[in-house]
């Protein structure tokens, strides 16, 4: 760019000395010389925003990424959760049952929902609405139309408004297994039966005790 810009000089220099219009070759020159200072001018600005796009673009990947690893985050979190709160109850029920008479010996395995149930407050709104109507006979009637909606009650936290949180429920028992000895005995089974669903409130069709070898 640098000899461009010096050879431009020496035009307009010889131009001067010479007291006298350039030549139309001059001209030629002159025309050709600005043309090619353009187009590396052109050239450095587009080199200079290239950087940027790719800045860019890797600043959008990023967010992703980190999004991406946020939900997952998240997930192991409520997976691990759950895992952990079916071991405690597992841990809970060996040590209960094997205390009932004829029983030892005791495995359990117990299957939860993935997650728990959030409860929040809520407003019930009740819209009301009448109206008048002509028929073709003349005849008139009022006609009343009722409606109802919930909406969430949001309550300010710091600088932002959130749920109200009235309660949150452990998540639902799906399933229990309990091998044990003694199991084979009806009335032992029975027991066995009855004291997991009382602990865990749950049905005592989804309970199943199997006898251990």
């Amino acid at each position: 760019m640098k000899k461009l810009l010096d050879k431009l000089s020496e035009q307009w220099k010889l131009k001067d000395s010479q007291n006298k219009k350039p030549t139309k070759l001059g001209y030629l020159v002159i025309v050709g010389l600005l043309g090619a200072l353009l187009l590396l001018v052109s050239g450095l600005f587009t080199e200079q925003k290239e950087p940027d796009r790719q800045n860019t673009q890797q600043t959008q990947n990023s967010t992703a990424a980190e999004t991406e690893e946020t939900f997952a985050k998240k997930e192991n979190e409520a997976s691990s959760s759950t895992t952990d709160l079916e071991a405690a109850y597992e841990q809970d029920l060996v040590g209960l049952l094997e205390k009932i008479k004829g029983v030892s010996e005791v495995e359990v395995m117990v299957n939860l929902n993935s997650t728990h149930q959030k409860i929040y407050e809520k407003n019930l709104i009740i819209g009301q609405q009448t109206s008048e109507e002509t028929d073709q006979n003349g005849g008139e009637r009022v006609v009343e139309d009722e409606n109802e909606e919930q909406q969430v009650v949001l309550v300010r936290q710091g600088d932002q408004e959130v749920p109200l949180l009235v309660e949150t429920r452990k998540p639902e028992v799906r399933g229990v297994l309990v091998v044990a000895k003694g199991a084979e005995q009806a009335t032992v089974q029975e027991w066995v039966v009855q004291a997991v669903s009382r602990v865990l409130d749950v049905p005592t069709h989804r309970i199943s005790v199997m006898p251990k070898n």
